[in-house]
């Protein structure tokens, strides 16, 4: 966003404007909050709001907005201006997208845009993008992602349509709408929370340009976009020049099953500036893996740089990201995208791994590498029904630190303040019980700071319906380990069925059970950092005491000889046991 005129900006006026675009943002995401439908956003969190240049400069976003959205806005407002003109739009207008084209995403995640005049000029759009239960097809809950061969089979794609066309609703496209999702009063309901807050937002952008004036804004927004480059090229600077590469890889796209995805970034550093080439990735696959982002290597930026600052378009300036088209992280519509989401985490991981030469002191061992264990049942309500869907997001650990063990049960670097659904809302709301949702014993990388555990969720469903259970496709490239450190537990969800005799490990969509069938929601274990037999040995004993170690383990992985009748650490065994390594 460029200043139309030159004019003096004295720093009070600067900080108080600094401070105000991210707080619109985050009045958005309250009201967004308070008036939605659905638990993925009012419980969850699985949205972001937003203000975004005409430009497709990002101006600002809420405060735990998922991270992985934030390159995604800016493409949707320029690719609106591409359809309509300039000129095509009116005060009162709201724009509905999802289209895979443009942003790469899975249909679930719709995003509402209000253009903001001020003097009869746009000055930026009120965007929120949120996850709905349903668009139709198969996109119940997060998508049938093994199931699903190309958009169209997913569910409702919107293409930059006026569901609000100056100040008037479209009701012929409502009615659409209405008559092609599974849960309507849901989706139109979110639909309405997500316009109120781009109607909030708008309103305090206007209230902010009559304050100061249009000229004093553009020119704290060019200052605050400059001063946030320089922070990042700051960084940058210290690390040593070099090109820095990491691979990884999912075990297969679904379809082609035990044909791994290979997952590569090299890192280049010259003086402030870097690039990530993220080319040697896979092409687009056949399977639902596909995505059309540069969120990846722009959530690693971020977290290399300025982790803890607001992030806007001068976040990512000193910035080159290269993905050719057809890559699987560039894929070209209609590769099938509703699984768009599951190679983004291992890509940061793979692009901060890279960068773990030159920055030994500072990077951590792989986390779960994945949005995290989904749980989706759907049925219908005994005593309503009506039908019902059960969602949340499990974290799982996150990689040892040179400093400090992983954290655990945490969701991806790519998601925010994305959060589980509370036990007591699901169980009020589904006839599901959550019968344990615990740490996951010895699923933490070993290492002189140890990962950060998964979870182990068992739900019960009490009435017939069906699973989503598939796969995280990292089962064969678990969570790394650095320095010496070991790798995680992988993921896995396994389900048991009356009569089966226990619990079997799946991979299976949209699979009917019968009522009292159970499914557990395993997550990742983080990897370790640092060689495991230099483990102060009372850390390890307070693991033990606290179930999160097993005994077997820590002699195992850590060396550690502990007293079974006293739970001490008998030190001279230690001694004996590590030395014999």
């Amino acid at each position: 966003m460029q200043s139309d005129t030159a004019t003096a900006l004295d720093p009070i006026t600067l900080e108080v404007i600094r401070n105000a675009l991210p707080a619109i943002s985050d009045e958005m995401s309250a009201d967004l909050r308070r008036a939605s439908y659905n638990m993925m956003i009012y419980e969850v969190g699985d949205f972001c709001c937003a203000l975004v240049a005409p430009d497709g400069d990002l101006i600002s976003q809420n405060v735990g907005g998922v991270s992985h959205f934030v390159a995604d806005l800016g493409v949707v407002v320029v690719d609106a201006i591409a359809q309509w003109g300039a000129d095509g739009f009116a005060e009162g207008d709201v724009l509905i997208t999802n289209h895979q084209r443009v942003a790469g995403q899975h249909l679930n995640n719709i995003v509402v845009a209000m253009p903001v005049f001020v003097d009869g000029r746009i000055v930026c759009f009120s965007m929120v993008r949120a996850h709905w239960i349903d668009v139709g097809g198969l996109s119940t809950g997060f998508g049938a992602t093994g199931s699903v061969s190309d958009p169209w089979m997913e569910g409702l794609q919107l293409d930059q349509l006026k569901i609000v066309e100056a100040g008037r609703p479209n009701e012929t496209l409502l009615k659409v709408l209405r008559a092609n999702i599974r849960f309507p009063d849901a989706s139109l309901g979110d639909l309405r929370s997500q316009i109120a807050a781009c109607q909030l937002g708008a309103r305090r952008v206007a209230e902010l340009y009559a304050r100061y004036g249009a000229a004093v804004v553009h020119d704290a927004i060019a200052q605050i976009f400059a001063e946030a480059e320089q922070r990042c090229r700051n960084v940058v600077e210290q690390i040593p020049d070099g090109v820095y590469e990491a691979s990884a890889f999912l075990d297969d796209d679904g379809r082609a099953k035990g044909e791994p995805i290979p997952i590569h970034a090299q890192v280049t550093v010259a003086g402030s500036d870097m690039t990530i080439d993220l080319s040697g990735c896979s092409p687009q696959r056949l399977g639902a893996v596909n995505s059309r982002t540069k969120a990846g290597a722009m959530v690693a930026y971020k977290c290399l740089t300025t982790p803890a600052e607001p992030v806007n378009a001068g976040s990512f300036r000193a910035l080159e990201v290269v993905i050719p088209e057809g890559n699987i992280m560039m894929a070209s519509f209609p590769a099938p995208m509703s699984g768009w989401s599951l190679p983004i985490p291992t890509v940061v991981d793979t692009i901060v791994a890279a960068l773990a030469p030159a920055l030994p002191a500072g990077v951590p061992a792989a986390h779960l590498g994945v949005l995290g264990g989904t749980i989706i049942f759907t049925g219908l309500h005994p005593r309503t029904g009506q039908r019902f869907i059960v969602q949340s997001i499990e974290g799982g650990g996150w990689g040892g630190r040179p400093h400090e063990d992983g954290p655990s049960a945490s969701v991806s670097v790519c998601q925010g303040d994305v959060r589980n659904a509370p036990i007591e809302t699901i169980e009020l709301r589904c006839p599901v019980v959550v019968e344990e949702r615990r740490l996951r014993p010895d699923s933490a990388g070993a290492g002189r700071h140890r990962g950060g555990l998964g979870v182990d969720v068992v739900v019960r469903n009490l009435v017939p319906g069906k699973w989503n259970l598939w796969q995280t496709r990292r089962r064969g490239c678990p969570p790394w380990g650095l320095g010496g450190g070991k790798p995680g537990e992988p993921a896995d969800y396994l389900l048991e069925t009356p009569g089966s005799g226990g619990f079997e490990s799946v991979d299976v969509t949209l699979h009917d059970v019968p009522a009292d069938s159970r499914a557990i929601i395993r997550t990742a274990g983080g990897g370790g950092w640092g060689d495991p037999l230099q483990r102060d040995p009372e850390l390890v004993l307070r693991d033990v005491r606290e179930g999160l170690v097993s005994l077997e383990a820590a002699a195992r992985e850590y060396g550690v000889v502990i007293d079974h009748s006293r739970l001490t650490v008998d030190h001279d065994g230690t001694a004996m046991l590590r030395a014999s390594r």
